[in-house]
């Protein structure tokens, strides 16, 4: 399967029990964040931009003081793929 292809119902159903953090729908993956203060919320967001650069994968976000969201969705597809998926899974590894 390619990390580009729309994943099936079935697939998202076993996302949200690997990402239970993750709000999981077939059009997106998202996650609200709270930190302490504006500058944990800006690490946070550094290192995440690292990982979508090597990816080549990037989310939408927000960050307000010391709350982040995010949204991840593979745009061309319509939809959550596998590439979102591993995205947010190493997410939460720099959590």
């Amino acid at each position: 399967m390619s990390t580009r292809q729309l994943l099936t119902p079935e697939a998202l159903e076993m996302l949200q029990l690997q990402l239970k953090d993750w709000k999981v729908s077939a059009k997106s993956l998202e996650r609200k964040l709270n930190f302490v203060n504006f500058s944990e919320a800006w690490a946070f967001l550094n290192r995440v931009a690292l990982l979508a650069e090597k990816l080549d994968h990037h989310p939408h976000w927000s960050n307000v003081y010391n709350q982040v969201e995010i949204q991840l969705s593979t745009h061309d597809r319509g939809g959550v793929t596998a590439l979102d998926a591993q995205m947010a899974a190493a997410i939460n590894e720099i959590l």
